[in-house]
């Protein structure tokens, strides 16, 4: 019998790392534009200290994927659809990846060190270097707008699915949809 939809464990991930990521975008925006103060430092701290949550539980995900196979695609779904979905989800993965990467990059190259949560602080990656980091922060912003789009497709796949192909591929990653 092959599973229907994802596990708990999967599902609770996925949900808590949208929100993360949802959240830490729109944090990412606003802070970017306030003026230099305490305030705006505190909200650094909190982004970054969320930014490196997320940059673990992705870690947790894979390791977590790698042990419990997915549901099965829908047996109707063509080659190529069934190639998008892939590259669309390995797209996710390694961009949660890089975005928190090259967040810390940054600090280390603009000087500022990573403390997590105020208590551990994380080793440097790189030397100081403004220039190097500026162009970082390029980067860092570039990664994120990809990221937003890759999030807005993969929304729009699975809503398509629900309301066009009438099929669970949306449901079965649901938290609130009864077990099969």
């Amino acid at each position: 019998m092959s599973q229907t939809r994802y596990t708990s464990t999967a599902i609770f991930l996925h949900w808590l790392m949208a929100i993360m990521l949802l959240c830490l975008f729109c944090v990412g925006f606003y802070m970017h534009g306030l003026p230099l103060s305490p305030f705006k430092l505190k909200i650094y701290s909190w982004h970054k200290w969320a930014g490196v949550t997320v940059f673990l539980l992705v870690w947790l995900r894979l390791i977590w994927r790698f042990g419990h196979q997915p549901p099965a695609l829908p047996a109707g779904m063509g080659a190529a659809m069934r190639a998008l979905a892939h590259v669309g989800h390995l797209a996710l993965y390694l961009l949660m990846i890089a975005i928190p990467l090259s967040g810390w990059l940054m600090s280390s190259a603009k000087g500022v060190q990573t403390v997590y949560f105020g208590v551990l602080p994380l080793p440097d990656l790189i030397a100081p270097n403004q220039d190097l980091g500026h162009r970082l922060g390029a980067v860092h912003t570039a990664l994120n707008y990809l990221l937003a789009a890759t999030v807005l497709g993969h929304a729009a796949a699975a809503l398509k699915h629900h309301l066009l192909d009438k099929d669970d591929v949306l449901s079965r990653m649901l938290p609130w949809r009864a077990r099969s």
